[in-house]
């Protein structure tokens, strides 16, 4: 039986890891769902687990948009069979804050 602390919301949106464990990354994924805990996204590529991970999703098309920055752990990076090649990442969501876009590139640097 599944126990989980939040509710979890099938949602697919357009998450951009910008890092990993203080690295500078630029890969673009997608949501597979998310709650107030945390989020789980497909990848081609898997992440390791345990890392630190900042990353931002984009809740709507708008213009401009609505973006979330967040910053969390990787709690799992696996490959199920129903999914053909591809890696199902959750992590958490441990600090979060809207940004916008004109905002970013600040944001980028910080890290």
């Amino acid at each position: 039986m599944e126990q989980r602390r939040s509710q979890r919301y099938k949602l697919q949106l357009p998450l951009q890891i910008i890092g990993l464990d203080g690295r500078k990354v630029n890969r673009t994924e997608r949501t597979r769902d998310i709650s107030s805990g945390g989020v789980c996204f497909v990848s081609p590529t898997g992440v390791e687990v345990g890392g630190r991970i900042e990353y931002l999703i984009t809740l709507s098309g708008d213009n401009p948009p609505v973006m979330i920055r967040c910053l969390g752990k990787v709690l799992r990076s696996q490959q199920p069979a129903s999914t053909s090649g591809q890696y199902e990442v959750a992590c958490t969501m441990e600090r979060y804050q809207f940004v916008r876009p004109e905002d970013l590139s600040l944001t980028a640097r910080e890290v």
